[in-house]
């Protein structure tokens, strides 16, 4: 019984994230992007590996996304268990605060498994950049996956949401 409770309490877990997911479409304003994370090295001594986007523009505002591998620990080249982790950031200006929702899915052409997240932020001129929050890749093997790829393509959700 306890593991029919845990697969019911899993249904209704993603049920519930799928009616959330449902009620963003519903919104006025939504944007999606292809995205495609790529690799850099910082000039620090001990070199870290970090990705990011060019400059984009959804909901007429201008984004860059950026990632981390381990939250940048000091080497993740000896880790087994690697994960990554990203940050959207606002580029352009605005004039009032900008609440938004935004969730990472794979792209075309990936077989990652991605779970979808949704992420919640208001985005103003003194804040305009989210904290790092975890691509929810299913495991490490699937994280190690995109890491070996050239570049790593995703696809952003951007939805604004209105007063």
């Amino acid at each position: 019984m306890e593991i029919l409770d845990e697969m019911d309490q899993g249904r209704r877990t993603e049920m519930q994230l799928y009616s959330s997911i449902f009620g963003l479409l519903s919104l006025e304003k939504i944007g999606y992007t292809e995205v495609q994370f790529r690799p850099y090295r910082t000039d620090d001594f001990i070199t870290r590996l970090y990705y990011e986007t060019p400059r984009f523009t959804v909901l007429s505002q201008t984004w860059v996304l950026k990632a981390r591998v381990n939250d940048s620990e000091r080497n993740p080249n000896l880790s087994c268990k690697r994960t990554l982790s990203f940050q959207l950031l606002l580029k352009s200006k605005v004039t009032a605060p900008l609440e938004c929702s935004f969730l990472l899915l794979k792209g075309p052409y990936e077989d990652v498994r991605i779970s979808p997240v949704i992420y919640h932020f208001v985005f103003t001129n003194e804040s305009n950049e989210t904290d790092y929050v975890p691509l929810p890749i299913s495991d490490s093997v699937e994280c190690n996956k995109l890491l070996a790829a050239k570049n790593i393509n995703l696809r952003l959700f951007l939805f604004q949401i209105q007063k």
